[in-house]
C-alpha cells in the first residue's frame, strides 16, 4: 500500500452540500494528511466532489455518479498548503485525516 498511513489518531470534519473550498481544520498546513472520504449522494446530478490542496486538484466524484454512500481512500500529504473541499448540491463528505 502506497501512500501515508495514519490508523488511529485521525479526525473528521463533516461537508455540507454546496461547499466552495471548505478547509480542513482550523487553518490547514502542508503535510496535513487526507485519509479519506466518504461521499454521500443525494442527488446524482449534482454529487460532484474536488479537493485541492493549493498546488493539485482532484476531481472524486462526477456528477453522473448514482445515489449512494462511497468510501475513497486517499492515503495524502498535502504539497502547497491545508486540505480544501468542495461539493456540489447533491452530495455531502465526511473527511477522515489529520487536519492542522
Amino acid at each position: 500500500m502506497s501512500g501515508i498511513q495514519y490508523p488511529f489518531g485521525t479526525t473528521y470534519e463533516y461537508v455540507a452540500p454546496s461547499a466552495s473550498a471548505q478547509v480542513l481544520g482550523n487553518l490547514g498546513a502542508v503535510g496535513d494528511t487526507l485519509v479519506s472520504i466518504v461521499a454521500t449522494v443525494a442527488t446524482s446530478a449534482t454529487g460532484t466532489v474536488s479537493i485541492t490542496d493549493g498546488s493539485n486538484t482532484y476531481s472524486l466524484v462526477p456528477a453522473t455518479t448514482p445515489v449512494g454512500v462511497y468510501t475513497i481512500e486517499l492515503n495524502i500529504a498535502s504539497q502547497s498548503s491545508g486540505w480544501k473541499v468542495t461539493t456540489g448540491a447533491g452530495v455531502s463528505v465526511l473527511a477522515i485525516g489529520n487536519f492542522s
